[in-house]
Protein backbone atom coordinates (compact mmCIF):
# COMPACT_ATOMS: atom_id res chain seq x y z
CA UNK A 1 0.00 0.00 0.00
CA UNK A 2 1.32 3.43 -0.93
CA UNK A 3 -1.15 5.82 0.71
CA UNK A 4 -1.49 7.09 4.25
CA UNK A 5 -5.17 7.85 4.86
CA UNK A 6 -6.14 9.64 8.05
CA UNK A 7 -9.49 8.10 8.95
CA UNK A 8 -10.21 10.91 11.41
CA UNK A 9 -9.91 13.50 8.63
CA UNK A 10 -11.47 11.56 5.75
CA UNK A 11 -15.09 12.56 5.05
CA UNK A 12 -15.67 9.87 2.40
CA UNK A 13 -16.52 12.48 -0.23
CA UNK A 14 -15.15 10.31 -3.05
CA UNK A 15 -13.07 13.02 -4.69
CA UNK A 16 -9.94 10.87 -4.45
CA UNK A 17 -11.69 7.92 -6.11
CA UNK A 18 -12.95 10.14 -8.92
CA UNK A 19 -9.46 11.20 -10.00
CA UNK A 20 -7.63 7.88 -9.52
CA UNK A 21 -6.78 6.65 -13.03
CA UNK A 22 -5.65 3.27 -11.66
CA UNK A 23 -8.94 2.53 -9.82
CA UNK A 24 -6.88 2.06 -6.68
CA UNK A 25 -9.27 3.77 -4.24
CA UNK A 26 -12.71 2.78 -2.97
CA UNK A 27 -15.02 4.45 -0.49
CA UNK A 28 -16.75 2.82 2.46
CA UNK A 29 -17.05 4.77 5.67
CA UNK A 30 -13.68 6.21 4.66
CA UNK A 31 -11.43 5.99 1.61
CA UNK A 32 -9.19 2.94 1.32
CA UNK A 33 -6.76 1.40 -1.16
CA UNK A 34 -7.85 -1.65 -3.12
CA UNK A 35 -4.39 -2.95 -3.96
CA UNK A 36 -0.93 -2.00 -5.11
CA UNK A 37 -1.88 -0.48 -8.45
CA UNK A 38 -0.98 3.06 -7.33
CA UNK A 39 1.81 4.73 -9.32
CA UNK A 40 2.06 7.65 -6.92
CA UNK A 41 0.75 10.41 -9.20
CA UNK A 42 -0.60 12.31 -6.20
CA UNK A 43 -3.97 13.27 -7.71
CA UNK A 44 -5.79 11.98 -4.65
CA UNK A 45 -3.51 13.93 -2.35
CA UNK A 46 -3.92 17.11 -4.40
CA UNK A 47 -7.73 17.04 -4.47
CA UNK A 48 -8.65 15.87 -0.97
CA UNK A 49 -10.61 18.72 0.70
CA UNK A 50 -9.44 17.78 4.21
CA UNK A 51 -5.80 16.81 3.49
CA UNK A 52 -6.56 13.29 4.70
CA UNK A 53 -4.31 11.57 2.14
CA UNK A 54 -0.53 11.49 1.99
CA UNK A 55 1.72 9.47 -0.28
CA UNK A 56 4.13 7.44 1.84
CA UNK A 57 7.08 8.35 -0.37
CA UNK A 58 6.48 12.03 0.39
CA UNK A 59 6.26 11.66 4.15
CA UNK A 60 8.51 14.32 5.65
CA UNK A 61 8.21 16.61 2.64
CA UNK A 62 5.17 18.48 3.91
CA UNK A 63 7.02 21.75 3.29
CA UNK A 64 6.58 21.15 -0.41
CA UNK A 65 2.78 21.13 -0.14
CA UNK A 66 1.16 24.42 -1.14
CA UNK A 67 -2.54 25.22 -1.33
CA UNK A 68 -3.75 27.30 -4.25
CA UNK A 69 -6.99 28.53 -5.76
CA UNK A 70 -7.48 26.63 -9.02
CA UNK A 71 -9.90 29.33 -10.22
CA UNK A 72 -7.18 31.97 -10.06
CA UNK A 73 -4.57 31.35 -12.76
CA UNK A 74 -1.42 33.31 -11.76
CA UNK A 75 -0.71 34.51 -15.32
CA UNK A 76 -3.26 35.34 -18.00
CA UNK A 77 -3.21 34.29 -21.65
CA UNK A 78 -1.99 37.62 -23.09
CA UNK A 79 0.84 37.90 -20.57
CA UNK A 80 2.06 34.37 -21.16
CA UNK A 81 1.79 34.67 -24.95
CA UNK A 82 3.73 37.94 -24.85
CA UNK A 83 6.43 36.20 -22.81
CA UNK A 84 6.63 33.33 -25.32
CA UNK A 85 6.84 35.76 -28.25
CA UNK A 86 9.95 37.36 -26.77
CA UNK A 87 11.85 34.09 -26.51
CA UNK A 88 14.79 33.92 -28.93
CA UNK A 89 17.87 31.73 -29.11
CA UNK A 90 20.78 33.53 -27.45
CA UNK A 91 24.35 32.79 -28.57
CA UNK A 92 26.18 35.92 -27.41
CA UNK A 93 26.83 35.90 -23.68
CA UNK A 94 28.52 38.03 -21.06
CA UNK A 95 31.52 36.55 -19.24
CA UNK A 96 29.55 36.49 -15.98
CA UNK A 97 28.67 32.94 -14.96
CA UNK A 98 25.47 31.63 -13.38
CA UNK A 99 25.85 30.63 -9.73
CA UNK A 100 24.50 27.48 -8.06
CA UNK A 101 21.66 29.31 -6.29
CA UNK A 102 20.33 30.51 -9.64
CA UNK A 103 20.65 27.05 -11.19
CA UNK A 104 18.68 25.67 -8.24
CA UNK A 105 15.92 28.20 -8.95
CA UNK A 106 15.76 26.92 -12.54
CA UNK A 107 15.54 23.31 -11.39
CA UNK A 108 12.36 24.21 -9.46
CA UNK A 109 10.53 24.32 -12.80
CA UNK A 110 11.70 20.82 -13.64
CA UNK A 111 10.86 19.61 -10.11
CA UNK A 112 7.17 20.03 -10.89
CA UNK A 113 7.43 18.76 -14.46
CA UNK A 114 5.27 15.83 -15.64
CA UNK A 115 6.99 12.60 -16.66
CA UNK A 116 6.00 9.42 -18.48
CA UNK A 117 4.36 6.87 -16.17
CA UNK A 118 5.26 9.26 -13.33
CA UNK A 119 8.80 7.85 -13.37
CA UNK A 120 10.28 11.20 -12.31
CA UNK A 121 13.67 10.03 -13.52
CA UNK A 122 14.83 13.22 -15.26
CA UNK A 123 18.38 14.12 -14.28
CA UNK A 124 20.47 17.21 -15.02
CA UNK A 125 24.17 17.86 -15.38
CA UNK A 126 25.51 21.41 -15.26
CA UNK A 127 28.85 21.57 -17.03
CA UNK A 128 31.18 24.41 -16.12
CA UNK A 129 34.72 23.51 -15.05
CA UNK A 130 34.62 20.27 -17.04
CA UNK A 131 32.93 21.81 -20.08
CA UNK A 132 36.04 21.78 -22.29
CA UNK A 133 36.81 18.17 -21.36
CA UNK A 134 33.25 17.21 -22.20
CA UNK A 135 33.31 18.98 -25.55
CA UNK A 136 36.51 17.12 -26.51
CA UNK A 137 34.76 13.90 -25.51
CA UNK A 138 31.80 14.85 -27.72
CA UNK A 139 34.07 15.61 -30.67
CA UNK A 140 35.84 12.27 -30.38
CA UNK A 141 32.42 10.65 -30.84
CA UNK A 142 30.81 12.83 -33.51
CA UNK A 143 33.91 13.35 -35.68
CA UNK A 144 32.84 10.31 -37.72
CA UNK A 145 30.32 12.66 -39.36
CA UNK A 146 32.78 15.45 -40.23
CA UNK A 147 32.36 14.86 -43.96
CA UNK A 148 28.59 15.10 -43.65
CA UNK A 149 28.34 18.22 -41.47
CA UNK A 150 30.67 21.19 -41.97
CA UNK A 151 29.90 22.42 -38.46
CA UNK A 152 31.45 19.28 -36.97
CA UNK A 153 34.57 19.84 -39.09
CA UNK A 154 34.73 23.43 -37.83
CA UNK A 155 34.42 22.07 -34.31
CA UNK A 156 37.39 19.77 -34.88
CA UNK A 157 39.46 22.60 -36.37
CA UNK A 158 38.62 24.73 -33.32
CA UNK A 159 39.76 22.04 -30.89
CA UNK A 160 43.05 21.64 -32.75
CA UNK A 161 43.68 25.40 -33.02
CA UNK A 162 41.29 28.08 -31.77
CA UNK A 163 43.70 30.99 -32.23
CA UNK A 164 42.08 32.05 -35.51
CA UNK A 165 38.46 31.36 -34.50
CA UNK A 166 36.18 34.14 -33.30
CA UNK A 167 33.56 31.86 -31.75
CA UNK A 168 33.31 28.27 -30.58
CA UNK A 169 31.48 26.48 -33.44
CA UNK A 170 29.05 24.74 -31.07
CA UNK A 171 29.02 26.86 -27.89
CA UNK A 172 29.53 30.29 -29.47
CA UNK A 173 30.21 32.49 -26.41
CA UNK A 174 28.65 30.06 -23.94
CA UNK A 175 30.52 29.09 -20.78
CA UNK A 176 27.98 26.77 -19.16
CA UNK A 177 25.88 23.90 -20.44
CA UNK A 178 22.87 22.05 -19.04
CA UNK A 179 22.38 18.44 -20.14
CA UNK A 180 19.12 16.59 -19.50
CA UNK A 181 18.98 12.82 -19.11
CA UNK A 182 15.99 10.50 -18.88
CA UNK A 183 14.69 7.12 -20.00
CA UNK A 184 11.95 8.99 -21.87
CA UNK A 185 12.69 11.72 -24.42
CA UNK A 186 9.46 13.64 -23.94
CA UNK A 187 9.94 13.82 -20.16
CA UNK A 188 13.43 15.26 -20.63
CA UNK A 189 12.35 17.83 -23.22
CA UNK A 190 9.38 19.04 -21.16
CA UNK A 191 11.53 19.36 -18.05
CA UNK A 192 14.22 21.37 -19.82
CA UNK A 193 11.64 23.57 -21.55
CA UNK A 194 10.23 24.55 -18.17
CA UNK A 195 13.73 25.24 -16.93
CA UNK A 196 14.41 27.36 -20.02
CA UNK A 197 11.30 29.50 -19.53
CA UNK A 198 12.23 30.15 -15.92
CA UNK A 199 15.69 31.12 -17.16
CA UNK A 200 14.20 33.81 -19.40
CA UNK A 201 12.13 35.10 -16.49
CA UNK A 202 15.41 35.65 -14.59
CA UNK A 203 17.03 37.55 -17.44
CA UNK A 204 19.02 34.58 -18.73
CA UNK A 205 19.06 33.11 -22.22
CA UNK A 206 20.42 30.25 -24.26
CA UNK A 207 20.05 27.89 -27.17
CA UNK A 208 19.81 24.16 -27.87
CA UNK A 209 22.57 22.20 -29.59
CA UNK A 210 21.59 19.28 -31.80
CA UNK A 211 25.23 18.57 -32.62
CA UNK A 212 26.04 17.82 -28.97
CA UNK A 213 23.08 15.42 -28.89
CA UNK A 214 24.61 13.54 -31.80
CA UNK A 215 27.12 12.08 -29.36
CA UNK A 216 24.33 10.09 -27.71
CA UNK A 217 22.83 9.09 -31.05
CA UNK A 218 26.15 7.88 -32.47
CA UNK A 219 27.63 6.09 -29.44
CA UNK A 220 25.55 6.22 -26.28
CA UNK A 221 27.79 3.88 -24.28
CA UNK A 222 30.90 5.89 -25.03
CA UNK A 223 29.15 9.14 -24.18
CA UNK A 224 28.06 7.80 -20.80
CA UNK A 225 31.67 7.02 -19.89
CA UNK A 226 31.86 10.73 -19.03
CA UNK A 227 28.96 10.34 -16.56
CA UNK A 228 29.67 7.21 -14.46
CA UNK A 229 27.13 8.18 -11.78
CA UNK A 230 24.18 8.36 -14.21
CA UNK A 231 22.09 5.28 -15.04
CA UNK A 232 23.21 4.14 -18.51
CA UNK A 233 19.59 3.39 -19.39
CA UNK A 234 19.05 7.14 -19.47
CA UNK A 235 19.82 9.06 -22.65
CA UNK A 236 20.97 12.63 -23.16
CA UNK A 237 17.94 14.22 -24.78
CA UNK A 238 18.65 17.93 -24.32
CA UNK A 239 21.78 20.09 -24.46
CA UNK A 240 21.12 23.72 -23.56
CA UNK A 241 23.86 26.35 -23.56
CA UNK A 242 22.90 29.03 -21.03
CA UNK A 243 24.18 32.36 -19.75
CA UNK A 244 23.62 36.08 -19.35
CA UNK A 245 22.77 37.60 -22.76
CA UNK A 246 25.09 40.18 -24.26
CA UNK A 247 22.55 41.04 -26.96
CA UNK A 248 18.89 42.00 -26.46
CA UNK A 249 16.33 41.82 -29.24
CA UNK A 250 13.63 44.42 -29.82
CA UNK A 251 10.83 42.80 -31.77
CA UNK A 252 9.26 39.56 -32.97
CA UNK A 253 9.72 38.23 -36.50
CA UNK A 254 7.16 36.30 -38.56
CA UNK A 255 7.28 32.52 -38.51
CA UNK A 256 6.04 30.01 -41.03
CA UNK A 257 2.37 29.20 -40.61
CA UNK A 258 1.64 26.19 -38.45
CA UNK A 259 -0.58 23.58 -40.06
CA UNK A 260 -3.38 22.32 -37.86
CA UNK A 261 -5.81 19.58 -38.81
CA UNK A 262 -9.16 19.13 -37.09
CA UNK A 263 -10.40 15.62 -37.72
Amino acid sequence: MKLLIDENECIACGQCKSVCIRDNIEIDEVAYETGSNCFECGHCMAICPTCAITLKIFKGREGRIEDYNSKEIPVNYDELLSFLKQRRSIRWFKKKKIDKDTFNKLIEGAYYSPSAQNEQDVEFVVLDKKLNDFMKHVYDIIKVQEDEFFRIKEFGDYIRDNSTKKYHPLLWQGHQLILTFSTDKTSAVIANTRLELLAYSLGLGGFYSLFILKADEIDHDRLMEFFPSIDKNKHMYSAFIIGYPKKRFKRTIPHKDININYM
